[in-house]
């Protein structure tokens, strides 16, 4: 009995034990039966009750959260954050600050607020991050990167700018730094991502040139990181994560290759990540994080699967998420705002239908009205 204890888990190993005292009661005394009939009586609250899992990480939402979206709020949060440029935070924040433009500016369009931003100042500072080689840095003095250069590509598409720098440099950027396997650089150091991936056919699709790289090899790559559970990973045999499946599934509704998904495997993989406070995580027994209304959302609109969570919940989760002082969104409800997760949080609203902001694209997060303009549809599944 010891050594059948130490194979199975205590839970297993009680029932068994349990159930050889049963039977050797029963067998062994006449009265076996009687005996067994009375401990049926015996109350269950004075058995010791063995708990295997483990907590359900979650938040809780105050009574008292934000429960109406804040669209001025959020809007003179985005303006007056790039004015601030003495700011801790700001400085800080050098290092994505590319990005960071992309953020403030998507988000100000979706809310139909872009006027306010100072379109001469930006647009003179994408050109000053451009390299010789092509790409485009985060900022002046640093080095040049896909995930900033299709930054620097949103905001020109978003301004209508594009003829304000060398688009052919950005193309040989791009195409220089698909590997044999399909997959994609994210700069001259060599990281391979899925993200990468995504990041090079977005700019490229932007710019008219996905002719520029091998497309059949870039699927194959980005086909091998598919895992059992019908997500996608950063690389061959990485875990599935939301932000993944994301980049993956955008990916492959821009090559028009989402035929080659699991939707029902995946929207259920998807689903599985809202939280009872109604937010979703990344992936299993995370917190959840309004930036996930986005990534985790957005898929499930590419693969046609949006009606398969909550939809209430997670509109209630995110606008706690508000901070009705300085406007502004933050990843938990009481959390510190910032523009990464305003975006992501008003963006996740648009996709929700909330009607005071523009539509916004899923595969590009983008407005819809930008993509139409320049004729770019990418494939979803209705």
């Amino acid at each position: 009995m010891e050594g059948l204890c130490c194979i199975l888990s205590v839970p297993a190993a009680c029932f068994v034990f349990v159930c050889l005292r049963l039977f050797l009661i029963c067998v062994a005394f006449p009265s076996g039966l009687f005996l067994y009939r009375s401990l049926a009586s015996f109350p269950l609250a004075a058995v010791p009750q063995i708990n295997t899992g483990t907590p359900q990480k979650d938040v809780v939402i105050k009574s008292d959260a934000p429960k109406t979206l804040l669209l001025e709020k959020h809007a003179q949060y985005i303006e007056s954050y790039g004015a601030k440029k003495d700011d801790y935070e700001y400085c800080m924040s050098e290092y994505l600050r590319m990005s960071g433009i992309y953020w403030g500016l998507t988000v100000m369009d979706l809310m139909g607020e872009l006027q306010r931003m100072n379109k001469e100042e930006i647009l003179a500072f994408i050109k000053s991050c451009q390299h010789d080689c092509g790409g485009f840095s985060a900022s002046i003095g640093h080095d040049p990167h896909l995930l900033y250069t299709l930054s620097a590509v949103q905001i020109l598409t978003l301004y209508d700018s594009l003829s304000a720098v060398d688009s052919n440099r950005i193309v040989d950027y791009v195409q220089s730094l698909q590997k044999e396997d399909g997959s994609f650089a994210g700069d001259k150091w060599g990281e391979i991502d899925t993200r990468f991936s995504f990041c090079a056919v977005a700019t490229l699709a932007l710019l008219g040139r996905l002719d520029a790289i091998n497309i059949e090899k870039a699927i194959e790559f980005v086909l091998s990181c598919m895992n059992f559970d019908g997500g996608f990973g950063c690389r061959p045999g990485s875990e599935s994560h939301a932000g993944q499946i994301y980049c993956c599934t955008g990916f492959l509704a821009i090559t028009d290759q989402l035929h080659q998904v699991n939707a029902d495997l995946l929207g259920w993989w998807l689903c599985e990540r809202q939280l009872p406070s109604g937010g979703l995580n990344g992936r299993p027994e995370k917190l959840p994080d309004v930036c996930y209304s986005w990534w985790v959302l957005a898929s499930l609109k590419i693969i046609g699967r949006l009606h398969w969570i909550d939809r209430e919940k997670l509109r209630l989760f995110v606008l706690a998420c508000q901070d009705e002082e300085t406007g502004g969104f933050a990843d938990r409800p009481g959390d510190m705002v910032d523009p990464f997760h305003t975006l992501f949080g008003i963006a996740g609203l648009s996709l929700l239908g909330e009607e005071r902001i523009k539509p916004v694209n899923p595969v590009f997060c983008m407005p819809e009205e930008i993509l139409q303009r320049i004729n770019i549809q990418p494939e979803l599944v209705s």
